[in-house]
């Protein structure tokens, strides 16, 4: 299929790296080796720890990965959660990222490092990440944070865990969320919109991508049958009331777009707050083309939300 991308983004589509998760193994050692080859990122003015925490009862500890800015503005924290379509990823995906957002929103940043399917599927990396939110805020005050300033922060598999983590949170009765900024969010196992269906050879992340991840995230089999729980997939949630104010973002030319927008709207009609932005002429993953005028437009919004959403 030929696609009206970004001309920025279209020059440089050849040079990003081929995410097949088929071969699951190498997918996760080829993003491992790219990674190792990047400069290491500015860590000026950010003290950063790991930290092993209780994971729910008879799970492993969870990771930490905590980030304190020398100059904090404001007693106020991001829970961070990676994407990588729940199957791979770690706490170095976005490690220059929660950096530059530790430092330049002078705010503590906690990055939780989950277990990942198909190796432990749902609801193990849901707790893991419940349990690391548990954490923070219990142990907030070491950590110089208002409990009721912490917002959650996820991006692809990473805001559909953060909004499965609201659900959560509401029906466990805490920890108290204040925004969840679910950009490009995973949210429906069900496969069935029309950027899903459509967008079978997009860059990065696509149709035949999504249903290994959600296989392995569910099971084989389970996706799109009649008792996934909407804490694993929140585009089955029918009752959205009581969540915190979000914002969404999706890019044009990303399968997961429509599932990410009708959740938006799904918000807003359960009478949430909700800012919905759709970024144009872009693809699942086009942020690794940083230099692209668009994808900065994207960087500034994310800064501008959470400045927002911290009330810094």
């Amino acid at each position: 299929m030929t696609y009206a991308f970004d001309p920025e983004l279209a020059a440089a589509i050849s040079m990003l790296p081929v995410l097949d998760v088929n071969d699951l193994p190498a997918a996760r050692a080829r993003g491992a080796e790219l990674r190792a080859e990047l400069p290491a990122p500015d860590a000026t003015g950010v003290h950063v720890e790991d930290r092993a925490v209780p994971g729910r009862d008879g799970d492993p500890d969870v990771t930490l990965r905590i980030y304190r800015p020398e100059r904090q503005a404001a007693p106020a924290a991001i829970y961070h959660v990676h994407g990588g379509g729940f199957i791979i990823g770690d706490l170095e995906i976005d490690h220059a990222r929660n950096l530059e957002l530790a430092r330049e929103l002078g705010v503590v940043v906690v990055s939780v490092d989950y277990r990942l399917a198909p190796e432990t599927p749902y609801p193990g990396p849901l707790e893991d990440v419940y349990a690391g939110l548990v954490w923070t805020a219990k142990n907030a005050a070491e950590l110089g944070v208002d409990a009721q300033r912490i917002i959650i922060h996820g991006v692809s598999a990473g805001g559909g865990l953060c909004a499965g983590l609201a659900l959560l949170a509401r029906d466990r009765g805490g920890p108290d969320i204040a925004f969840q900024f679910l950009a490009i969010p995973e949210v429906d196992d069900r496969l069935s919109t029309s950027s899903m269906v459509a967008y079978t050879d997009t860059p990065v992340w696509n149709r035949p991508n999504a249903v290994v991840s959600w296989d392995s995230y569910l099971g084989a089999g389970v996706p799109g049958s009649a008792d996934v729980p909407p804490y694993a997939a929140p585009a089955r949630a029918t009752d959205l009331a009581g969540l915190p104010p979000a914002y969404v973002s999706v890019m044009h030319f990303d399968p997961l777009r429509d599932e990410g927008i009708a959740y938006a709207l799904a918000l807003l009609s359960a009478g949430i707050t909700v800012e919905l932005h759709l970024f144009p002429g872009t693809f699942h993953g086009s942020a690794m083309v940083e230099q692209a005028a668009i994808v900065q437009r994207e960087r500034a919004e994310e800064v501008a939300v959470l400045r927002r959403a911290l009330a810094l």
